[in-house]
């Protein structure tokens, strides 16, 4: 993720999606997956034989767990991704690691047909205007102390979090994505933060939730023993 790497994506083309009850992914970071339904087996081949890219989404609702081998309604943005290692099976089915690029939202849905089985989308970006780092550089800044002292230092992943906000060689936009996807676990709070283009609106939107996170840890601390070691149960 330090390296200056271009991945290219091709709005005009229609990406596969593939759609979670959660959201699984955010740019820059790195998922694992193991695949192994058949319309999605057919969708990473497919995948495999041209740009290697599909989107992660997230169903809208409750109705998935009724209509999952169905066509179910997914939320409208996405994080595009692509695979950037991949291990098939003897059986067909595929472990593979896929790498958040961007943010998009769907503009409009290919249904499933009988020669492929898995839906598609035309996508459109979210938030690649530029836009200065300033808000990413403050909230690192912000981080570092948080970090160091107060409630958010008593997390499992405060120590891991602390090296990367530390490291200059990680772009601060870069730094706003990890942070992001690692230390907010409410779905909600994900899916907002996935949607949002601004940088400075994820900024302000990652502080808000931090902040709420670090009022609950202080609550809960002041309700048991302090000599818990530190990460016991906080992950």
């Amino acid at each position: 993720m330090t390296e200056e790497v271009s991945i290219r994506v091709n709005f005009a083309n229609a990406i596969p999606l593939f759609p979670l009850d959660q959201v699984a992914l955010l740019p820059q970071q790195v998922l694992p997956l193991h695949i192994f339904e058949d319309r999605y087996r057919q969708m990473i081949d497919h995948a495999l034989d041209g740009a290697g890219q599909i989107a992660m989404a997230k169903f809208d609702g409750a109705e998935w767990k009724q209509q999952y081998h169905g066509n179910p309604p997914l939320r409208p943005a996405v994080c595009i991704g692509q695979i950037v290692q991949h291990e098939r099976l003897p059986d067909g089915r595929y472990n593979i690691l896929l790498q958040g690029v961007c943010r998009a939202q769907i503009k409009e849905m290919h249904p499933p047909t009988e020669d492929v089985q898995y839906r598609r989308a035309v996508l459109e970006p979210i938030g690649l205007d530029d836009e200065p780092d300033d808000p990413a550089e403050r909230i690192r800044d912000w981080l570092a102390d948080a970090l160091t002292e107060g409630p958010l230092a008593r997390l499992a992943a405060a120590d891991e979090m602390l090296k990367l906000v530390e490291n200059e060689t990680f772009p601060a936009p870069v730094v706003l994505e990890i942070v992001s996807f690692a230390m907010v676990n409410d779905d909600q709070a994900r899916y907002e933060l996935l949607a949002e283009g601004s940088i400075k609106r994820r900024a302000t939107l990652l502080t808000h939730h931090l902040e709420e996170l670090s009022d609950l840890i202080d609550k809960a601390v002041q309700q048991r023993p302090g000599d818990w070691p530190k990460g016991c149960s906080w992950n």
